[in-house]
């Protein structure tokens, strides 16, 4: 990580986890008219595998460090016990909806069991977060934004260092789906196919 200290690694977990907040809620918006919002689904899922990354390394970062009893993790603390239990369950379920979802995108949205893999990875995985946003939703907007801010109080060093890593994520991002945009017009043009027949009285 850009910050080897509790503190720092805490300030990049939450600054990631306010940028995972509205892009994943956007993603979920779209699943509301997939027919018709294939193609930015598409695109979001692609833009969110860097930032997840991130968010997965920064969490399982702490998590190590914990455990193997470094001294200022420990004085952190754990998480709550529930979502100490939760967590392994939300980081499967993360990988499986989004391993799923690039899968799908590469083998085609036909159906079969990769497609209910996906939606029922998607049913368990929006249970969990659901649950995770709740317990962390108050402490991610009050800490989220303190790297962003010039004159935030306390100080914790490496804040430009959290900056370029997010910044640096996100463009990523933003580079891997527009490389795949081809793909997801086409899929997104199959979708509104598909929706628009289903439609039609039989």
């Amino acid at each position: 990580m850009t910050e080897l200290t509790p503190a720092g690694n805490h300030r990049l977990t939450t600054s990631v986890g306010l940028v995972l907040l509205v892009l994943l809620g956007v993603e979920a918006l779209t699943t509301l008219a997939l027919g018709t919002y294939l193609s930015l689904h598409i695109f979001l899922g692609l833009l969110l595998l860097p930032p997840v990354a991130l968010k997965l390394a920064s969490t399982g970062w702490r998590f190590v460090r914990y455990y193997m009893g470094h001294k200022l993790y420990r004085l952190e603390g754990a998480p709550r016990l529930l979502l100490r239990l939760l967590a392994p369950l939300l980081v499967a379920s993360t990988l499986s909806l989004f391993g799923t979802g690039v899968a799908l995108i590469v083998v085609g949205h036909g159906g079969g069991t990769l497609k209910s893999v996906h939606g029922i990875s998607f049913v368990v995985w929006g249970v969990l977060m659901i649950v995770h946003v709740l317990a962390y939703l108050a402490r991610t907007l009050r800490v989220g934004i303190k790297d962003w801010l010039p004159h935030a109080s306390p100080v914790v060093a490496g804040a430009s260092s959290r900056r370029v890593l997010l910044g640096g994520t996100l463009l990523a991002g933003v580079i891997l789906a527009l490389a795949a945009y081809p793909v997801q017009h086409f899929h997104g043009d199959r979708g509104r196919d598909e929706a628009h027949v289903q439609a039609l009285p039989r």
